[in-house]
This record gives structure tokens, C-alpha cells and sequence, in this order.
């Protein structure tokens, strides 16, 4: 809210003024306590949070800056204003600016004059072409380590900060450092998660010569599709591990089954046709595999119906099913088999065209086709 300074008020009005001002901050600091642990992605939480500040504290801008590994530059994670997008990807050195000095310190500031600090750096302003008149920034500190800074800029009525202003962004800076905290962590073990899962994929092709680097490229594919649809980061997530462990059923069919080049008996292939339902059974015991279960359950489905293992037809099948479905064959009829050479990539595309509606969802081959397209032509 923007008051003239020229007007003049009542004590009652400067009172209701100051209120609605401490309101304000109090809310601010509530919801992006709120909103810490509830967006699952960085960028996408760090976006709102400083929304947020700025929109509370009446500026014409906010960003935050972090550091990246041992980098000792400060890089904007985040950046909203005018020439928020302009600061994407740009670095300054922590040895200069009101930035590098708090990063340094750990102590917030706040600078109602730009002009006369020493330590304020004119480069990103002459860069952008935007006007730093006053700020205040704070550290993101977590555990005693400067993860970086948060920063808010230029009150949008011309009027100054104050200390209540700090103590709302201080306060907004502890809640953003621990979830920046919470989310590496999280990468952390999602990337020994994932490690572990491709290990995994790979012990069960080496099963089959034939099959080395199979799950990967299914996993791969599969993403093709995910993509040309327009899947969620988190939809993306869990095509990504059912894709990559589509055949981890097969860990219980023993390699001589698997290899075997002449024809398979009826008590074989009962137990080749299992292998969704092993590999579904093992995930779902797993928490963040257990959307993940349900693909590998129905990726042997047939959009006719004429699948296994439960006989589901068209769109009663998962998308994601039909599109590992789609990936699966693709990769089978692109690599050489023990009977066979390998087809090249017009023919396989051709026998998925001739197949959708059949064996093969339309939707889930022409969503895989138009970006292998896409692919081979970059």
C-alpha cells in the first residue's frame, strides 16, 4: 500500500498505518513457513517466497543469491522486477557489493542510500540498466554455513526501510535457507537412489547379452514421450524409475529361461508373463517407487486388450504403461537379437505405426515419434 508523504495523518492513522504494516510482515513470515516442505521444487519455492517479500514489503524488486559448490562468486538463483530475467545466471564476486559483504559477515543490512555506502557495486545496476536506490539484505544461514543472500530493493512509495522490514526479510531468510538445506539433501539421496537404481537396471540386462543397455535406452524413450505430452516434473519423475525398471520382474526368472533361443513351454512362458507383476510387488514396497509400481505392473498391456498380465484395454491402461510399452518394443526392434539383426529406425517406426490402435496406444506412439523426430533432427 503507497502513502504520500505530503499528507498529513492523524496518530490514530499512523497507528492503523503501522498495524496493518505489522500484519502484513507477521503473514508474510506465516506463509512461507507454509510454503517450506510443500513445493517440492527449489526454483519453484524460492519464486514465490521472494514474490511474497517483495509484495509484502511494498518493493520494486527481491532476489536471492547463492552460492554454487565451492564457487566463491554469488550466483541469482531467483530474481523478480523488472529486470528480474535479465539477472538469470549472472554472478558477482562475495568480495565486493552490499551482497558480498553480508554473504561475508553474516549480518544483515539495511541501506537507505545506496549512494553513500562504499561497499555498494554499481556493475549489475550499469549491466541492466536498473536504478538501486535502497535495500536491505540478509544471509541465508544454516547450521553456521552462508548458503548465500536474500535481497529486497527499493521501496516502490520512495519511502525507507526500517528495522520492522528487516526482521520480516531475517525472518523470511532462516525459512528460506532450510528449505534450499532440505532440498539438497533431498538431491543428495535421490541421486544415490538413482545411482543405485541404475545398477540395478543393468545387473538384470546383463542377464541377457542381448539386452545390455536395454533399460536405459527404454528409460530414455520413454522420456521422449513423457515430454511431447507435457508431463509434470513429478509425472516425469516416476516415468523416469518405472521406465529404467520396467524388467526388474525378470530378477526372478532364472538367465537359462531368458536366453533360451528355441521355443519357450507353456510353464516358461507363465512365468516370463509374471515378471510385471514380481517387478510391480517389489516397488510398491518402496515409498518413492510406488507410483512407479503401477506402470511396470501394466507395461506388457495391449491396447486391444489382448495383454498381460490382466487383460486391460485402451485408456483403462496407464498412460505411462503405454508409453514404456511403446519405448520397450522400439529399443527391442532397434538392437540385434541371437535370431535376428536389428531393424533400422524408419522400419521400427513404421511397424509402431502399423501396430497403434492394436497392440499400441495412437496417443502413446505419435507422442514418441514426433520428439525421436525432433531428437534426430537436432
Amino acid at each position: 500500500m503507497a502513502y504520500s508523504l505530503e499528507e498529513p495523518q492523524t496518530t490514530a492513522e499512523l497507528s492503523g498505518r503501522f498495524e496493518q504494516e505489522n500484519k502484513a510482515r507477521l503473514e508474510l513470515i506465516y506463509n512461507v513457513s507454509k510454503k517450506v516442505g510443500s513445493v517440492p521444487r527449489m526454483t519453484q519455492l524460492l519464486e514465490q517466497i521472494i514474490r511474497m517479500t517483495q509484495r509484502t514489503l511494498n518493493a520494486t524488486a527481491s532476489s536471492i543469491l547463492l552460492f554454487r559448490d565451492n564457487d566463491q562468486d554469488l550466483f541469482f538463483e531467483v530474481a523478480s522486477g523488472p529486470v528480474g530475467k535479465a539477472l538469470k545466471q549472472v554472478k558477482i564476486s562475495a568480495q565486493y557489493g552490499i551482497a558480498g559483504q553480508v554473504a561475508r559477515t553474516g549480518k544483515p543490512l539495511i541501506v537507505n542510500d545506496v549512494s553513500r555506502s562504499e561497499n555498494f557495486h554499481q556493475t549489475i545496476d550499469k549491466t541492466t540498466g536498473f536504478t538501486t536506490k535502497s535495500l536491505i539484505c540478509a544471509p541465508l544461514v544454516v547450521h553456521r554455513q552462508i548458503l548465500g543472500v536474500i535481497e529486497v530493493l527499493n521501496k516502490l512509495d520512495g519511502s525507507d526501510f526500517n528495522e520492522q522490514d528487516l526482521e520480516a526479510v531475517v525472518s523470511v531468510a532462516a525459512a528460506a535457507a532450510m528449505a534450499i538445506e532440505n532440498t539438497r539433501l533431498h538431491q543428495t539421496v535421490l541421486d544415490a537412489y538413482k545411482s543405485t537404481i541404475s545398477t540395478l537396471a543393468a545387473a538384470i540386462d546383463a542377464k541377457d547379452p542381448y539386452t545390455r543397455g536395454h533399460s536405459q535406452r527404454v528409460m530414455e524413450y520413454t522420456l521422449l514421450g513423457g515430454t511431447s505430452l507435457s508431463f509434470s516434473a513429478e509425472e516425469m519423475e516416476t516415468l523416469e524409475y518405472a521406465s529404467i525398471l520396467h524388467d526388474i520382474g525378470k530378477i526372478a526368472i532364472d538367465a537359462q529361461t531368458l536366453n533360451k533361443s528355441d521355443a519357450l513351454t507353456p510353464a516358461e512362458w507363465d512365468m516370463i508373463r509374471e515378471h510385471p507383476i514380481t517387478g510391480a510387488n517389489i516397488l510398491k514396497e518402496i515409498p518413492f517407487l510406488e507410483k512407479a509400481s503401477e506402470l511396470v505392473m501394466y507395461h506388457h498391456e495391449r491396447y486391444d486388450g489382448e495383454g498381460y498380465p490382466k487383460g486391460l484395454k485402451g485408456e483403462d491402461i496407464p498412460i505411462g504403461a503405454r508409453l514404456i510399452a511403446v519405448a520397450d518394443a522400439f529399443d527391442t526392434m532397434t538392437t540385434d537379437r541371437s535370431y535376428r539383426a536389428a531393424f533400422n529406425v524408419d522400419d521400427s517406426t513404421r511397424e509402431l505405426n502399423r501396430c497403434a490402435g492394436t497392440q499400441f496406444c495412437p496417443t502413446a506412439v505419435e507422442a514418441f515419434i514426433s520428439n525421436l523426430r525432433v531428437g534426430t533432427r537436432k
